[in-house]
């Protein structure tokens, strides 16, 4: 079944590398969306479309993030899957 979900990853996750590692692992997992730093500088914003089993295994990925991060919190809400994007991207 497919789904969408739209991530908030609180914590050190700007200038870290977090969205380019997000992109990394969504690609390993087959899901399309996007990250996004948000203007309050310390949380990223993700939609995530793919597989459920993948989303989660996405998720559980952003509660940890790359080496350098430090997640606080996250913050997730699930969708009926939107089909919007064909793969996933850094949004400035």
């Amino acid at each position: 079944m497919k789904k969408a979900a739209n991530i908030l990853v609180a914590g050190r996750v700007q200038g870290v590398a977090f969205r380019f590692y997000t992109v990394e692992k969504a690609n390993s997992l087959g899901i399309t969306g996007w990250v996004k730093n948000l203007p309050n500088g310390d949380e990223v914003e993700i939609w995530a479309e793919g597989d459920v089993d993948a989303l989660n295994d996405f998720v559980n990925w952003c509660y940890k993030g790359p080496s350098h991060s430090m997640v606080t919190d996250v913050k997730c809400t699930w969708y009926e899957n939107i089909r919007k994007y064909s793969d996933f991207i850094i949004k400035y």
